[in-house]
């Protein structure tokens, strides 16, 4: 049996996708990266995989000639390399049905605050944390979860808090978020190589992944 594959897709600087790399060279993230795609030619993320040998794509309705293409091209690539997981990191365009449909319960996000709260159209990067500091909360997080047709509403995985200092900027804000999402993000990836997390078969997008064996095993706390 061959390694785990990931294929990342991800549209700005890629610190998660970094972050993921690192795990992967100490030995504690058993996967590999497929492929690395982006809808941004200017992506940081296609230099990070680019830096570390992986494959990366710039694909758009532009690059391509159109979106249908676009969509074409994305399957292919997901065949082409043999991809088991999808991972979204920072990846700010919706991802196509049929994209979804060829890697049926094999979608998984992270998404920079505590869902359903800050959730949706409109809730995406620095504006989740420009939200948090409006309304005055003295709590946010991060949310790991399942990817379906449906915006930010796919199964959850994992959440962690993340206190919200007195006075915080968006900008502080962000950075603390950030930091537990490179601490959290691998472990559910790993999950999913190690078979601690399994995608099932059915269609309900509630029950996309049995997720009992890794919640089972984490330590207690937020």
């Amino acid at each position: 049996m061959g390694a785990y594959r990931i294929a990342v897709f991800a549209s700005g600087g890629g610190s998660n996708l970094q972050a993921l790399i690192d795990r992967i060279r100490s030995g504690e993230l058993p996967v590999q990266i497929a492929f690395v795609l982006s809808n941004n030619s200017k992506s940081g993320a296609l230099e990070k995989a680019r830096a570390c040998g992986a494959a990366a794509y710039h694909v758009s309705a532009q690059s391509e000639g159109g979106e249908g293409k676009a969509v074409a091209r994305m399957t292919a690539l997901l065949d082409e390399h043999k991809a088991d997981l999808l991972v979204l990191a920072g990846y700010m365009k919706p991802v196509p049905s049929e994209v979804l449909a060829r890697m049926r319960n094999r979608v998984v996000n992270i998404h920079p605050a505590l869902l359903p709260a800050f959730g949706g159209q409109g809730y995406y990067g620095h504006k989740v944390h420009e939200g948090v500091v409006a309304r005055g909360c003295q709590y946010t997080g991060l949310t790991i979860h399942m990817v379906n047709a449906r915006y930010d509403e796919g199964q959850i995985l994992l959440q962690r808090i993340v206190p919200v200092p007195p006075g915080s900027t968006a900008d502080e804000v962000g950075a603390l978020v950030l930091k537990q999402e490179h601490a959290w993000y691998w472990q559910v990836i790993r999950a999913f190589a190690t078979g601690a997390i399994r995608p099932l078969p059915g269609d309900d997008p509630s029950r996309a992944a049995d997720v009992s064996d890794f919640l089972a095993a984490l330590p207690s706390g937020p």
